[in-house]
């Protein structure tokens, strides 16, 4: 079974002292691809230099909701054209931890997505308590690919996420006892989801508490082929397919 993370933050602290190991482990859980998610300009490059150290690892460029205050589109201009850099992300809006003033937000967001257009590259986007926000936003600027990461939204939010073609990525919270994903999952075509854990975050049953990490992603496959009855090598193929179609295709 080979499996694509498509959302990881391998670069952060937390895995400073084992992350070789971790790395390790991921590869012998069968996960082939693994993209390291930029949230401001420093872990932009840190997900280049574990790009340029592991062929199985590309990178994305852009500022999360938390980090907008120190935007520098100089500086990512000259991040983005790097052979690693596939999407533009995260980026986005929350209103619901408000690290910054939603005006700044949008403002941030929204060059950002202009960005992703002039360089013809994937957005992989943050969205939370911020549904129709993000949704006017990207409406607006009308972006070809486009990923909600992390899909919280119920089934009215997706199927407007899917009208426009665009994605739906699902993490361990699936596996949460509270979770309302299951009615989401049965009407995303099979084209247009993804797996990913948010690495170190979001850990899913049976490790809920600890440190996540990609070679959990067996259990986001396992659940999500339990809500669909399918088997998970079937989802797990699918998912790898659809990723590499929308970060690793011109």
């Amino acid at each position: 079974m080979r499996i694509f993370e498509t959302h990881a933050h391998l670069d952060f602290d937390d895995y400073n002292k084992d992350r070789e190991q971790v790395i390790k482990n991921c590869i012998k859980a069968g996960v082939e691809r693994i993209i390291n998610i930029g949230i401001d300009a420093k872990t932009t490059q840190k997900g280049i230099e574990l790009s340029n150290k592991y062929p199985q690892f590309k990178a994305t460029a852009g500022y999360h909701p938390s980090t907008v205050h120190e935007f520098d589109e100089a500086l990512l201009r000259k991040l983005i054209p790097n052979k690693h850099i596939v999407a533009i992300g995260e980026i986005g809006l929350d209103y619901y931890r408000m690290y910054n003033n939603k005006e700044l937000q949008q403002q941030i967001f929204e060059a950002q997505v202009k960005l992703a257009i002039e360089f013809n590259l994937p957005i992989v986007i943050h969205d939370r308590d911020a549904h129709e926000d993000c949704y006017n936003i990207l409406k607006k600027y009308s972006p070809k690919k486009v990923v909600f990461h992390c899909f919280s939204g119920d089934v009215t939010f997706a199927e407007k996420i899917l009208n426009e073609d665009w994605y739906l990525s699902i993490t361990g919270v699936v596996t949460y006892k509270n979770s309302n994903l299951s009615d989401v999952i049965k009407i995303i075509p099979k084209d247009k989801f993804f797996i990913e854990t948010d690495s170190p975050y979001l850990t899913p049953i049976p490790y809920r508490g600890k440190r996540n990490s990609p070679e959990y992603l067996i259990y986001v496959i396992q659940k999500i082929a339990e809500i669909l009855r399918i088997p998970p090598k079937v989802i797990a193929e699918q998912s790898f397919k659809n990723a590499e179609q929308f970060f690793l295709k011109p």
